[in-house]
């Protein structure tokens, strides 16, 4: 996969790391190579997904200070619905956006190209918003059986679901252009240094900084960053794209994106489980504690996440070309680089774990087992890399949703077993098991259909591909 260079490799230990770095930062002076260039786009991912985590873990931290514990434990509590529901309401488009935009691309389909640029937006935004009247509705119903102190702060979260979701759109529709920055750091940075400003002067000024103060806080903060983004990426996309006719293939976005979209529902579920049956069975305390665990381990899945952002137009734009070769070698590369660093990041974090944990405030300490758990999930998970990505970009959505939904019945049905009576240690080790379930589905499921041995280390990548 890398472009050869005629000048010999260098010799010596400086000159090698030299090289190494050369080529992750795409500075290879021999041309850029498919290998280079996912690194770098992957590297800038992750460093934004870094910074991310910084500015999330200090707002964390600063909320769970000022808030209180059962205050935060509702905020996170309303978060996780926002996060789970505003992912899932763009119909998979987000992620269909890089498999749709480099086939029209390679086909030189210029006005379906034009269409759905600006015609997903519409679509995502129209239907999210009507789905957030009807889910408002139901808080209204429910609300009688609903904690009274969270029933405001679900409304809210009810007003932010629209702008979360068009900002996701746009996201994926900026990363099929490689235009990672302006994708991530309007929601993942600016987002996160909006919601400390909003959150810090509220408190400076003297008021109370419950749970519904939190949450208008984080709803503004998510408007203003997707209005910006939306500015930003339009100017973009002017210089990039030629003006002209567009066309709009609604029913042909939705054949491709429903079944991404039940890939990504059930990862997500997956994902949010041990949260939301940790609510309903133990403290709001408790629920607090989980989460600062999970988010202390947050930075092994921006690993998997940053090669997932970069790599998968490209498995669709390589599929598309009929490149075979090409194809089984970037996805070879995408899962050892992966695995290795993830591996290395977890040994860190659980290292320092307790420091880390501490910061949120000493009766957090106490979840610093849990984390042992709830890693060994995380590291099997990536010694496969982003091969639900491949299978998306490939046209087994179908066969991919079913591993994950297999997964995700696995999580409920061990969270409800474990949690009443292991509480966050039941979580964790509810999810670690689902996930390793999952890894070894997708595993079987990439060898079987696509003839490719995704494991990072013995004969990955090799076999052939369709």
């Amino acid at each position: 996969m890398d472009a050869q260079s005629a000048t010999p490799p260098p010799t010596g230990v400086v000159a090698r790391l030299r090289a190494m770095l050369a080529s992750f930062s795409g500075g290879a002076p021999d041309g850029a190579s498919e290998a280079s260039v996912t690194r770098r786009l992957a590297g800038t991912i992750f460093i934004i997904r870094v910074v991310s985590a910084a500015l999330a873990y200090l707002s964390q931290i600063l909320l769970a200070r000022w808030m209180g514990g059962s205050d935060y434990g509702i905020y996170v509590y309303v978060w996780t619905w926002v996060l789970l529901l505003g992912s899932m309401m763009d119909f998979g488009i987000s992620a269909s956006a890089q498999k749709i935009i480099p086939e029209y691309r390679t086909r030189g389909e210029h006005a379906l190209l034009r269409g759905f640029l600006s015609g997903s937006r519409w679509m995502t935004f129209v239907v999210s918003s009507l789905v957030s009247g009807l889910l408002a509705g139901v808080v209204k119903l429910l609300s009688p059986w609903i904690d009274a102190n969270t029933v405001v702060p679900l409304y809210i979260g009810c007003l932010t679901l629209p702008a979360f979701v068009v900002a996701n759109t746009q996201d994926g529709i900026a990363r099929a252009h490689d235009w990672m920055r302006l994708g991530l750091m309007p929601q993942f940075v600016v987002r996160q240094s909006l919601i400390i400003g909003l959150t810090a002067g509220a408190l400076a000024l003297g008021f109370d900084l419950g749970a519904v103060a939190a949450m208008l806080a984080s709803a503004a903060v998510v408007w203003v960053a997707m209005l910006g983004q939306m500015v930003m990426l339009n100017r973009r996309l002017g210089g990039h794209i030629e003006p002209g006719p567009k066309a709009y293939d609604f029913r042909g976005w939705l054949a491709v994106s429903l079944p991404i979209l039940m890939v990504e529902g059930f990862y997500l579920l997956l994902s949010y489980t041990d949260v939301l049956v940790l609510q309903q069975f133990r403290s709001s305390q408790e629920v607090g504690v989980y989460f600062a665990v999970v988010k202390t381990l947050a930075l092994v899945s921006f690993i998997h996440y940053a090669m997932s952002a970069t790599t998968a137009h490209r498995f669709a734009e390589y599929h598309a070309l009929g490149d075979k070769a090409r194809l089984s070698a970037y996805v070879a590369h995408a899962i050892k680089w992966t695995f290795w660093p993830s591996l290395a990041a977890t040994v860190l974090l659980l290292a320092f774990g307790k420091p880390l944990l501490w910061l949120f405030g000493p009766q957090f300490v106490v979840g610093y087992d849990i984390m042992f758990i709830a890693a060994v999930g995380l590291v099997v998970r990536s010694a496969i890399g982003p091969v639900e990505r491949l299978l998306n970009m490939l046209g087994h959505q179908y066969v991919c949703a079913l591993a994950y939904a297999l997964a995700f019945v696995m999580n409920v049905v061990l969270c409800v077993a474990l949690v009443p009576r292991f509480g966050g240690y039941g979580a964790a080790a509810a999810t670690s098991i689902s996930l390793v379930f999952e890894t070894v589905l997708l595993f079987w499921i990439v060898r079987r259909r696509l003839g490719l041995h995704v494991l990072a280390f013995g004969n990955g990548g090799s076999g052939s591909t369709p």
